[in-house]
C-alpha cells in the first residue's frame, strides 16, 4: 500500500493590539484546539490567495498576506493523518468590515478569539511554538514534526 501524502495548509499568524486571532480547529465538539486561521490548499491558487479565501470564510475577515513565519507540520500516527503548514504573517487589510457575527461556509469554524500571549497559554492550541512566533519572532521558524492531541 502507497503511503498517504501529507495535506498542505495555510495559516494565518494576525496580531493586533497585543492579541493573536484564534479559531477553533473543531466544528464538532471533538476537542477544545485552537489554531490559527486557514486551511487547507487547492491546486492552481498561489498560497497567499489560498490563505487569504481561508481567513475570510473563517472569519469574514479581508487579509494582506506577508511574509511566512513558521512551518510546522504534526501527525496522528492512529490515522495516518500529516499535515504540513505554511504560516504567513498577515494585517487585515484596511478598511474591512470586522463583522460580530460571520459564518463559515463549510460550517467548521463556530467560535474566533483574540487572545494575548498569557490568554493562549491557557488554551490548548497547536503549533507549540506559536505563542514564540506570533509575539516575538520576526523570521522563520520550522517547529518538528509534532503529534497531534485530540
Amino acid at each position: 500500500m502507497r503511503p498517504k501524502s501529507p495535506r498542505l495548509a495555510v495559516r494565518a499568524i494576525i496580531v493586533e493590539e497585543g492579541r493573536l486571532l484564534m479559531v477553533n480547529a473543531w466544528h464538532e465538539v471533538k476537542s477544545p484546539l485552537m489554531c490559527a486561521p486557514g486551511g487547507g490548499v487547492e491546486v492552481n491558487a498561489s498560497l497567499p490567495a489560498n490563505l487569504a479565501r481561508e481567513v475570510h470564510e473563517e472569519t469574514g475577515l479581508t487579509v494582506d498576506v506577508g511574509a511566512p513565519c513558521l512551518v510546522n507540520e504534526y501527525h496522528d500516527p492512529g490515522s495516518r493523518f500529516h499535515q504540513v503548514e505554511l504560516f504567513f504573517r498577515c494585517t487585515i487589510a484596511p478598511g474591512t468590515a470586522r463583522p460580530d457575527v460571520w459564518r463559515d461556509p463549510e460550517g467548521i469554524v463556530t467560535l474566533r478569539r483574540w487572545l494575548t500571549r498569557a490568554e493562549l497559554a491557557e488554551v490548548p492550541h497547536k503549533t507549540d511554538s506559536l505563542a514564540d512566533v506570533a509575539f516575538d519572532g520576526d523570521g522563520i521558524s520550522y517547529d518538528p514534526l509534532e503529534r497531534l492531541v485530540t
